[in-house]
């Protein structure tokens, strides 16, 4: 039997916090949650595993799901990228998507903010759910956001 479960949130440790927020917020229409987190203590030591961690960043509000909807926490850590050793403080994730009106301007309007193309622009059929015209990018740190429009 599944938990009565939640979805909250999906974090993205990067490399400059305050750059990479920018980008969702000015590109992708992403909304501050105040405050801004700057954390450390030893609750944080306990629960990263990272002796003197700090964790520095902000929650944003994704667009579409009003003001109780999950966030995107871009978080940035003191340590180098990997230099613990562990996992939890590497940058990254595997992708988030955004629905758009017009995959292939969105995607225009990501790289000229700074972010790039994966790969192609495609166009597929996807069984019963319908037809879906994607596309894979990158923001400025290199994190893939997948741009799609379901018919």
């Amino acid at each position: 039997m599944p938990l009565n479960a939640r979805y909250a949130h999906t974090n993205i440790v990067a490399l400059d916090w305050r750059k990479l927020a920018d980008f969702y917020i000015e590109v992708l229409g992403c909304t501050p949650v105040l405050p801004e987190r700057h954390l450390d203590g030893g609750w944080l030591d306990r629960l990263t595993g990272i002796e003197n961690s700090r964790i520095d960043g902000i929650h944003l509000r994704l667009p579409g799901h009003g003001e109780n909807g999950p966030t995107l926490e871009i978080f940035q850590y003191s340590s180098a990228p990997g230099e613990t050793g562990k996992d939890i403080d590497l940058p990254g994730f595997a992708h988030i998507a955004f629905a758009v009106e017009d995959v292939e301007t969105a995607l225009e309007t990501v790289k000229a903010a700074g972010g790039s193309a994966v790969g192609e622009l495609v166009r597929t059929r996807i069984g019963e759910a319908g037809t879906v015209t994607l596309v894979d990018a990158r923001d400025p740190e290199g994190n893939i956001i997948e741009l799609q429009h379901w018919k």
